[in-house]
């Protein structure tokens, strides 16, 4: 159907005003193009707020009450609070957390940004194929499997590591059974299969990263060490910052390996405040302790995250 036309004055033709159904009709596909996005989005939100925002605010709420699921929960406000501050196995692993936080992420983030610049370097296409798909094989495996295929790798009886120890005149380690040994396992399982996401990160940086900049910088003299300091890591800074933000996050909540690995011990060595919480709930049911545990743990999460931002407006250079 054509759209009606009216001469004016001047002899030319102008489309005639929009009839009342034409614009009813244009209203109808107003509103559902207004619908639409909220339809694709409401399964997601609804989602989020089912299994992560009730969630959240209901530990929040239980940190305040004692409960054992038996009894009715009973309010005892800040009490669950002066209790985790008062008990040493708490403290001990808050410290053990931060500890391997601080070895295992530099480790993770030093390992991957080494090997994602090393194969960024010249080398055959499918041989830097076959090194992202092996860094990031690890990631996929499940972390309690691996855990205790590392466990016989280090048992200090038959473990594959003391016999090739063995080969070359080293005794056997305790590794498992003692302190040092068993942060340093669960350091270096953690860090080993982990560090396959930082290190494509790292790549992707890399490849985004104008490859004329360091040709100029090479012109200008600066090579190896001063060119990776100068140029590429400032550069490389903004993938820094999102590496690091993810790697101590995931390693403030670490839990599989030194669970399956030692089961925080000798001792409390290896406990961390995961398993506190982990052991809190379902090995002494109490719930509003584990909560209060949780939350003090997520403060901690946000205040670091909340530093690194601050700090990056001095150290990250965005391009």
């Amino acid at each position: 159907m054509s759209t009606p036309t009216l001469k004016n004055t001047t002899g030319t033709t102008t489309p005639a005003p929009p009839t009342r159904s034409s614009a009813a009709a244009r209203r109808q596909r107003s509103l559902a193009e207004r619908l639409i996005a909220p339809l694709f989005l409401a399964p997601t939100v609804v989602g989020m707020a089912i299994f992560t925002i009730v969630p959240i605010l209901g530990s929040i709420l239980l940190a305040f009450f004692r409960w054992d699921i038996i009894s009715a929960p009973e309010f005892v406000g800040f009490s669950n609070f002066a209790d985790i501050v008062n008990d040493p196995t708490v403290r001990v692993s808050f410290l053990n957390t931060i500890v391997f936080v601080v070895v295992a992420v530099t480790l993770q983030l030093g390992i991957a940004m080494a090997l994602a610049v090393a194969i960024q370097g010249r080398m055959p296409n499918w041989l830097r194929v076959f090194f992202r798909s092996a860094f990031f094989f690890p990631l996929i495996l499940s972390a309690a499997s691996v855990s205790i295929f590392m466990g016989y790798l280090f048992n200090e009886q038959f473990g594959v590591v003391n016999w090739m120890l063995s080969l070359i005149g080293i005794p056997a380690v305790p590794w498992l059974t003692t302190s040092g040994g068993a942060a340093a396992v669960v350091v270096l399982v953690y860090v080993w299969q982990n560090f396959g996401f930082s290190f494509l990160l790292f790549i992707g940086g890399l490849a985004s990263i104008p490859r004329e900049l360091h040709e100029a910088s090479a012109l200008d003299g600066a090579t190896g060490w001063r060119q990776f300091v100068n140029v590429t890591l400032p550069l490389l800074s903004p993938t820094v910052l999102v590496a690091s933000v993810m790697a101590i996050v995931s390693a403030l909540q670490i839990f599989d390996q030194p669970y399956v690995l030692t089961r925080g011990g000798p001792g409390d060595s290896t406990r961390t405040a995961v398993m506190v919480i982990f052991e809190s709930a379902f090995q002494q049911l109490e719930f509003g302790r584990a909560s209060a545990i949780g939350l003090v743990l997520m403060m901690l999460i946000m205040a670091i995250t909340a530093l690194q931002f601050r700090l990056s407006r001095r150290f990250v250079f965005y391009q």
